[in-house]
């Protein structure tokens, strides 16, 4: 009798880069999957937000690619991280990629709001070596206004499914200045986070508008043309919140 012929689980690839000091530790393969269900105020990559941006790609075809970088990626001492737009709007084809990853031996990483945390299965989660976890606010109205569509919920419930799993998490929160710079959403930042036991560290970016071109591009407007990169004082008073809450920070 003839197997039944599987079809190849496809997704929607934005473009992939092979960077150093972000996304994970050493140097990355970083894939970034097209779609998003967020629409953060402060994104810098629009062109990820939805899946039509990005180009059909079958798991297969970016294992293919990521192999020409095996060696390099294992001497090192990196990995692969799947990143977005969010990769868990494509869980089939970021768990057969992540999968195809560690049969290949190399670290594996899930950069993620968190959001759609309830679309990663098991399965997914047993090919992901570390959660880059981005808590955009600790207030929920603060995260409704981030966002514009999502809410804080899920992205705590994951993260205790994560530490329940023994998952390292590093937290990601952007600070934007005179958005998600209130001490008190920093606090509640700091506590979500200091609640985990499995997070390994807190990333502190800085906002920029280095993605406002981007937006010009594609027709749209920034809603944050007018917005400053936080200046020095309000990065130190920042990373001393993290810090009183006894997280390391970076």
């Amino acid at each position: 009798m003839t197997a039944p012929v599987t079809a190849p689980v496809t997704g929607s690839l934005h473009s992939f880069d092979v960077s150093t000091g972000v996304d994970g530790p050493g140097t990355r393969f970083v894939a970034f999957l097209a779609g998003c269900p967020l629409r953060c105020l402060y994104c810098h990559s629009p062109d990820t937000q939805y899946r039509r941006y990005g180009s059909s790609r079958t798991a297969d075809e970016l294992l293919t690619e990521i192999r020409r970088y095996e060696r390099f990626l294992k001497i090192a001492h990196g990995g692969v991280t799947l990143s977005g737009g969010e990769p868990l709007q494509q869980p089939a084809f970021t768990r057969e990629v992540l999968r195809g990853c560690k049969e290949m031996q190399l670290h594996t990483a899930l950069d993620t709001s968190g959001f759609l945390g309830d679309h990663a299965d098991d399965a997914l989660l047993d090919a992901t070596d570390l959660v880059l976890l981005d808590i955009k606010s600790g207030d929920p109205a603060t995260y409704r206004t981030v966002t514009r569509t999502g809410r804080l919920a899920p992205t705590v419930r994951f993260a205790h499914r994560l530490a329940d799993r023994g998952m390292p998490i590093w937290v990601r929160f952007v600070l934007v200045p005179g958005l998600t710079d209130d001490p008190a959403n920093v606090d509640a930042v700091a506590a979500i986070a200091a609640a985990v036991p499995t997070v390994e560290r807190v990333e502190v970016l800085p906002f920029h508008r280095l993605g406002a071109q981007k937006y010009a591009a594609l027709g749209l407007p920034f809603p944050l043309a007018e917005t400053p990169p936080p200046d020095p004082a309000l990065l130190q008073r920042v990373h001393g919140q993290f810090r009183d809450h006894g997280l390391t920070v970076y």
